[in-house]
């Protein structure tokens, strides 16, 4: 299957209009939810900020968070301060579910428009969006994923997370920054079962909303890679794959099969679930 209006997700496309009309509507949107229907506070904003504004040039920016509702994002970047939410430019490209997101022509439409990329849950990580979620990095761009997969309410450790986020940092050719972000509160502002156990239709108000950014995660790429293809090498029997005849990947100057891959996507997953899960204990005592 081809890529979702790709078209409409192009800067360019008629004069980037609508892009900024979506972008602003939305940004306004979350301002309001976090700012004036509730209260947000977020805490080490300034390291976002800094890396949104001015990484170095080429240097691809994931964002990874929990995920406790479907209005997590955009609302999240509503709580920061200046133009982040607001910026066509500066907005970050995301992840998103396709049974959720792009229901019919005029969903698809505006969330393409406001950069968002169709997820088909349980198509894999070679699946078609994904490789367009790659291009975005390659170009250097901000992404921001929930490697979660699906809504958690539960206040529990984080759950093991998907291999979408950690297929993309190994198969980008400059290792992106990756920065945790825990959110609190937002299960209580849109709670997945309210009202005859459905979502409310509008977020609700008066809540104590949370974010927390943490520090870039340290990755040794190479030597990761080096010790999932050592791994793989010595594995007799290979467990069974999620995903039949995957490519073969080329990172950090070694070929891994889909064994190897195994290894280095269980690798890196784990370290961003460790990542997260600190930071998820800190919110907690904030």
């Amino acid at each position: 299957m081809g890529r979702i209006m790709e078209w409409a997700a192009r800067s360019n496309h008629l004069g980037g209009v609508p892009r900024k009309a979506v972008i602003t509507a939305v940004g306004a949107f979350a301002r309001a939810v976090a700012n004036l229907c509730n209260k947000t506070t977020v805490h080490n904003a300034d390291t976002l900020m800094t890396l949104v504004r001015s990484r170095p040039p080429g240097v691809p920016l994931i964002t990874v968070s929990n995920h406790m509702s479907t209005l997590d994002d955009p609302v999240m970047w509503g709580g920061f301060k200046g133009l982040l939410s607001l910026d066509p430019e500066l907005a970050r490209w995301v992840l998103a579910a396709e049974d959720i997101c792009f229901k019919n022509p005029v969903f698809s439409y505006i969330f393409r428009t406001g950069k968002c990329i169709p997820i088909t849950r349980g198509g894999g990580i070679y699946q078609e969006h994904m490789s367009e979620a790659l291009e975005r990095l390659k170009d250097g761009s901000w992404l921001h994923t929930f490697p979660e997969g699906k809504v958690f309410q539960e206040d529990v450790p984080i759950r093991r997370l998907k291999w979408g986020t950690a297929s993309l940092i190994a198969r980008c050719p400059v290792t992106p920054i990756v920065l945790p972000i825990i959110h609190r509160g937002f299960d209580e502002m849109m709670p997945e079962k309210y009202i005859y156990g459905r979502r409310p239709p509008l977020p609700l108000w008066n809540k104590n909303l949370r974010v927390v950014v943490g520090e870039p995660i340290e990755f040794d790429v190479p030597m990761m890679v080096e010790t999932a293809v050592s791994a793989s090498s010595g594995h007799v029997t290979a467990p069974p794959l999620q995903e039949a005849k995957w490519p073969v990947l080329s990172s950090a100057g070694q070929k891994l099969d889909e064994t190897a891959q195994r290894y280095l996507y269980t690798a890196l997953s784990e370290k961003i679930q460790s990542s997260l899960e600190t930071l998820r204990l800190l919110a907690k005592r904030l």
